[in-house]
């Protein structure tokens, strides 16, 4: 079958070489075997995302749902969907987009439709942070004995620290080294700091285009990555996200306003919040540096050597 993909998402296949063409290549299948298995009516692709397929669908009782097909091009990211229905089981529909169907063999999953993203919505920043933030306290959950196989807060920051570290090795060292030094050793900290009596399990991509309108007036989240770790951690995706405000005045200074309003929200330490903002800044900027011919990628390396300390 024909298949209306992104511009984004094809631009993220294609700069993957032979796995994301065998994607590409394979997806119109994989559309066909879901719509028979789940007896769906597709609609019209969502526009938004870069990590896959996203489709309007409708299923056999007339119920309007959303079919997404994840790219995983390696085993980590396959591993990675595997979490990402998991976390959907825990949350049962609380805070996060209620699951209906999964298939590990497609990479893919069968989600209530809920309303438009705070994207679409147009709100003023500060007001889109809050509601970020809030959403995040509606989901959080807290850690119990059987951790379902999420990584922690701890096992990320470690796995964050070296993709930053070879991803910078990789693009020849686009942004300053001390940047790097700095953010890396933000890394070690969190790192040292997770416990497990203060975890919870957070989002991991809590920005705007993922906080979603409810039913009931209310908002939820989509495409939870999911780990178990500090509150503060949920905040560096609103913190790393929205560069062109803070690039327009004293960076330093309104990332600093934008650090205390998150903070104080979800009443969590401030310092966590600006190092883990830091981080996902730092290696979201290297990640687009990487996969698309946009200038995303340079804006949050750019805010990040703003913010530095030195």
């Amino acid at each position: 079958m024909s298949v209306d993909v992104p511009p984004l998402v094809r631009q993220r296949a294609e700069a993957h070489g032979n796995a994301g063409q065998r994607w590409l290549d394979n997806l119109g299948l994989v559309l066909a075997d879901l719509r028979a298995k789940w007896h769906l009516t597709l609609g019209a692709s969502y526009a938004g995302g870069t990590a896959g397929l996203v489709m309007r669908a409708t299923n056999a009782n007339g119920t309007l749902c959303v079919l997404k097909v994840a790219m995983p091009l390696d085993d980590e990211e396959v591993h990675g969907f595997a979490q990402s229905v998991r976390v959907h089981e825990l949350a049962e529909g609380r805070g996060c987009a209620r699951l209906m169907e999964s298939s590990a063999l497609h990479s893919a999953m069968l989600l209530e439709q809920l309303g438009p993203n705070l994207a679409e919505l147009d709100m003023a920043i500060p007001v889109l942070l809050d509601t970020i933030a809030r959403t995040a306290q509606s989901f959080w959950r807290p850690r119990g004995i059987d951790d379902h196989g999420i990584p922690n807060g701890s096992e990320k920051a470690v796995w964050l620290e070296r993709f930053i570290t070879s991803t910078w090795e990789e693009l020849n060292r686009p942004c300053d080294e001390r940047v790097i030094d700095e953010v890396t050793g933000f890394c070690a900290e969190r790192a040292a700091a997770w416990s497990p009596k203060e975890s919870v399990l957070v989002h991991g991509d809590a920005h705007g285009w993922n906080t979603v309108r409810d039913g009931s007036g209310g908002f939820k989240f989509v495409d939870p990555e999911g780990i178990w770790s500090e509150r503060a951690h949920e905040l560096a995706v609103p913190m790393r996200e929205y560069n062109a405000p803070l690039l327009e005045g004293d960076t330093r200074t309104l990332a600093r306003q934008r650090c205390e309003r998150l903070a104080a929200i979800c009443d969590v330490d401030p310092v966590a919040v600006w190092q883990w903002g830091a981080i996902e800044r730092v290696s979201t900027g290297l990640a687009n540096l990487r996969d698309f011919d946009d200038s995303e990628g340079i804006d949050f390396l750019r805010v990040a050597e703003l913010c530095h300390s030195l």
